[in-house]
């Protein structure tokens, strides 16, 4: 409660910097909206359903991408970190699209997919899958080699070993790259929507196009301020959770 009041504290100071900015006029209204004109805005967009209607949108892309990438990431991790041959091509691969920016992804979408869902799902997954699998092998490989040879010599073997030693052992390392995934498919699902139209739903992104080209910064920067909101309650809600069990599991929380 007492973090939670500091947060409070922290924020509501730095809107009335703001606030207090805009009254000055140290910068064009313009350019740079007051809080109270970002409020309305938002107020508005959730009373006529706009705003709860995107995020519902954008959610569901973001959620059925990340989870697809995470099914074929991780065995592929696994796998990578297992078998030489894999590592020298896919681990080379990957190590090389991943620094590929998430916006590359959309042309190749569109082209293939045109103006659909399955583009929007392929670019959120091409955005996912590459850090999950390096985080995935790099976690196997750095793992302890002594936990292995003290399974084996208590008889574990094959899939028995992978599942309740390395595994186990490598899960700080995954968890991390999955971190890294949701942030790298948060990024590529707003170019996706930013450039791909779909009628049968619009997102976030697409909010956030309109308001590029409408001049509308209340609605542009209320946008950008729903994004950061979700994203911090995503990782509240989704790994936050995962990084103190496993802090406590380790002997490492403080």
């Amino acid at each position: 409660m007492k973090r939670f009041f500091k947060v409070i504290v922290f924020f509501g100071g730095l809107v009335a910097v703001w606030q207090a900015l805009c009254v000055a006029r140290i910068w064009s209204p313009v350019l740079v909206p007051s809080p109270a004109n970002v409020g309305r805005y938002l107020w508005g967009a959730v009373l006529d359903g706009t705003l709860g209607g995107a995020v519902v949108v954008t959610l569901k892309r973001l959620l059925l991408g990340y989870a697809a990438g995470l099914v074929i990431g991780l065995p592929l991790g696994l796998l990578t970190a297992r078998f030489n041959l894999l590592n020298d091509t896919l681990g080379l691969l990957a190590l090389g699209l991943q620094t590929l920016p998430s916006v590359c992804w959309v042309p190749l979408a569109l082209l293939w997919f045109g103006q659909t869902e399955m583009a929007m799902l392929f670019v959120v997954v091409m955005g996912t899958l590459w850090s999950v699998i390096i985080a995935t092998d790099n976690g196997v490989r750095n793992i302890s080699p002594i936990f292995v040879r003290a399974a084996k010599t208590m008889g574990s073997r094959g899939l028995h070993t992978w599942l309740k030693v390395i595994l186990p052992a490598a899960l700080p390392f995954i968890v991390g790259g999955m971190k890294q995934g949701w942030a790298f498919a948060w990024r590529s699902l707003m170019a996706a929507e930013i450039y791909v139209t779909i009628l049968s739903g619009f997102g976030l992104g697409s909010l956030l196009n309109d308001g590029r080209e409408l001049n509308a910064m209340d609605q542009v920067i209320g946008i950008m301020l729903v994004l950061l909101f979700i994203g911090l309650i995503a990782d509240k809600i989704l790994f936050s959770p995962w990084e103190r069990f496993l802090r406590r599991r380790w002997g490492t929380a403080i």
